[in-house]
Parts: structure tokens; C-alpha cells; sequence
């Protein structure tokens, strides 16, 4: 299955972006991690097959309804394997 990490950049902290990524992951079926960064974007990992990637990708440009997205750099990876997907911490 494909995995990609993606850095999501504007005003993505404190509109429970992370939380709402989680419930989108789970019911499209996607396995991996999202988190904060220090820098004040959201970083996420995920696995799963293209279509349910490129939904996640879509979401992720629009976030919950607070959220101000500007930008996402989405970068391919090696294959993981995650049991689920986890809201985790910096």
C-alpha cells in the first residue's frame, strides 16, 4: 500500500485539525499518525490505497471548519505499516 507524509501549513493548530484528521482517516479506511509541529503545521503519515490517499489529500486542503489551509507539501514514501491511526504528541 502507498504511504505518503504530509507537512499541512496555515492556520492548522487549535481548530482540532488533528482530531477531525483522525475521524476522516478512520472512516476512509486509512492507517498512520498525525501531530503538531513546532513550527505550527500539522504533519501527517498515512497508508492506504491511492484512492483513499488522494480523498485524505483533499480533505487535508480544507481541514475542519476553523482551519485556514495554505499550503500542502505531500512527499511519497517507503511502504508502512501502521495498526491504526493515531493522534500523536510533538
Amino acid at each position: 500500500m502507498p504511504t505518503i507524509h504530509l507537512i499541512i501549513k496555515g492556520r492548522v493548530q487549535g481548530v482540532f485539525y488533528r482530531t477531525t484528521a483522525k475521524d476522516v482517516a478512520n472512516k476512509i479506511g486509512i492507517t498512520g499518525w498525525v501531530k503538531n509541529t513546532v513550527e505550527g503545521n500539522v504533519e501527517l503519515m498515512a497508508t492506504g490505497s491511492k484512492d483513499q490517499l488522494e480523498k485524505l489529500i483533499e480533505w487535508c486542503k480544507v481541514g475542519p471548519g476553523n482551519a485556514i489551509v495554505t499550503e500542502i507539501v505531500v512527499t511519497d514514501q517507503n511502504e508502512e505499516s501502521f495498526k491504526g491511526f493515531e493522534v500523536l504528541r510533538r
